[in-house]
C-alpha cells in the first residue's frame, strides 16, 4: 500500500509579542541609565580589592586632579539650594536661569566669583572651558563653604546626612589630598569615602 505524504507546512513564529517585551525592556534601560560624568581633569582612581557601589543620593564627591579641587552633589533640588546659600555668602544675586543651569550641572571646578561667566557657556564652551579648581585657602573658604552648605541642604531638604567621597588621581600628590581631608576635619566628617576601581578591571 502506498505510504501517504503529508504536505509540508513552513513553521511560522508570532514574534510580534516579543518585539513588544524587548521595546519595553529597551525603553526602561534608556529611562533609568545614568549617563556617565566627564571628569574635568583626568583621573587615574587607585586600585582596591573591594566592590562597595556608591549611594545615589546625599553624596557629593570631590574630585582631586592636577592639584585642582572640583565639586559635585547629587541632586537638582540640593544644587540649587546650595547654590542660592553661596550666593548669600558671597553677595552674589543668582538668576533662575542661572540656577537652572547649576542644577545640571554635574561636576565645576571653578571660583564662585567666575561662576556667572562659566554659567553663561553652552555645553560644548564649558567642556573646554579651562577650569581653575575651587579655591581650597583659608581666606575665601570657597570648598569649605561649598561643602558645608551642601550638608545643610541635604539635611534641610532630605532630612538625611550627606555622604562624601573623594575621587583622587592615584598621582597627585599627597599635599592636595591633604589639604581636602584638612577641609573635612574642620567640618568634623571624619568618616568619607575614597572612589576606587576594581584591580584588573578599566578605571573610569
Amino acid at each position: 500500500m502506498p505510504r501517504v505524504k503529508v504536505a509540508r507546512k513552513s513553521t511560522s513564529i508570532d514574534m510580534t509579542a516579543m518585539c513588544d517585551v524587548a521595546f519595553l525592556l529597551l525603553t526602561f534601560f534608556i529611562l533609568t541609565a545614568k549617563p556617565r560624568i566627564e571628569d574635568p581633569v583626568p583621573v587615574d582612581v587607585p586600585g582596591s580589592v573591594k566592590d562597595i557601589k556608591l549611594p545615589e543620593e546625599n553624596i557629593a564627591v570631590i574630585t582631586v586632579g592636577e592639584k585642582k579641587a572640583f565639586f559635585s552633589v547629587e541632586g537638582n533640588d540640593i544644587r540649587k539650594a546650595v547654590l542660592e546659600q553661596m550666593g548669600g555668602l558671597y553677595n552674589i544675586q543668582f538668576t533662575p536661569q542661572e540656577m537652572e543651569k547649576f542644577a545640571t550641572l554635574p561636576v565645576f571646578g571653578v571660583p564662585i566669583q567666575s561662576l556667572k561667566q562659566f554659567l553663561a557657556l553652552d555645553v560644548e564652551q564649558r567642556q573646554r572651558y579651562p577650569q581653575p579648581g575651587i579655591p581650597r585657602d583659608s581666606v575665601s573658604d570657597e570648598l569649605f563653604n561649598w561643602i558645608r552648605e551642601s550638608r545643610k541642604a541635604v539635611k534641610a531638604l532630605h532630612n538625611q546626612e550627606m555622604r562624601v567621597s573623594i575621587k583622587g588621581d592615584s598621582k597627585e600628590e599627597y599635599p592636595t589630598i591633604k589639604d581636602v581631608i584638612a577641609i573635612l576635619q574642620r567640618q568634623k566628617v571624619n568618616k568619607f569615602s575614597l572612589i576606587t576601581s576594581l584591580r584588573g578591571e578599566s578605571k573610569d
